[in-house]
């Protein structure tokens, strides 16, 4: 029986075109077959460093044979292991997300091959044109807020992948995403507080607007209480 081939062995050849190419293992198939990572420079020297930086990331890794399959394939099937675990409406919203948003940018693209700055370009063409259907006069663009919650839902879906050995890290991890502006706190004064619970005695709320006002609650917590 051969030897077992540790992860992160690498091995560099030259082309028939001229280019370097090098490869490295990042894991084993069920008979034990090394899956190969394969990685392409135009001068020894640029490969070599590339290898180098393959290599390293990649000792002590051994992925599965299924780290071939595309960002859509495992989008999917982590979606259907998340059936049992999240509320109809919310599984919806990220299979929404992922279906508009991610699988018609990077869907095609394989696991192992997903980077920081595809995330990164992705997230900035959703801030650029990300609306599907927008309607008359409104951007084209998603808000940085949707985008931030398309980041966190793929980010949790390569954080499982991680955990599965189909990529040895998440590239949502370093991936900066756009500056989300805080808006500007408006606080009313006392004349305005004095004047909107003058207002509220006359459309039956006073007590209401009162208890928001002297104790900070979010409105939903307001309307759960109960007056026993």
């Amino acid at each position: 029986m051969a030897k077992r081939r540790p992860s992160g062995d690498g091995m560099v050849r030259k082309r028939e075109d001229g280019r370097w190419e090098g490869r490295i293992v990042i894991g084993h198939k069920e008979n034990g077959d090394p899956i190969f990572r394969y990685i392409y420079a135009d001068t020894q020297k640029a490969l070599t460093a590339k290898l180098r930086q393959n290599i390293t990331a990649y000792q002590g890794v051994d992925l599965t044979e299924e780290c071939r399959m595309t960002l859509s394939e495992w989008l999917d099937r982590w979606l259907e292991q998340m059936v049992a675990i999240l509320r109809p409406s919310t599984l919806e919203h990220y299979r929404s997300d992922m279906e508009h948003h991610v699988k018609p940018y990077l869907g095609q693209k394989k696991l192992t091959q997903i980077t920081p700055a595809d995330l990164r370009k992705l997230y900035d063409t959703l801030k650029q044109c990300g609306r599907v259907h927008p309607r008359p006069g409104q951007s084209r663009g998603l808000s940085t807020t949707t985008v931030h919650g398309i980041h966190t839902t793929l980010h949790a879906a390569l954080d499982k992948a991680v955990e599965e050995k189909l990529i040895f890290r998440n590239p949502a991890d370093s991936c900066k995403l756009p500056p989300v502006k805080g808006r500007e706190m408006k606080v009313l004064t006392p004349e305005e507080i004095q004047r909107l619970l003058i207002q509220a005695k006359e459309d039956g709320c006073y007590e209401l607007l009162l208890l928001e006002l002297s104790t900070g609650l979010r409105r939903g917590e307001i309307l759960a209480l109960q007056w026993d």
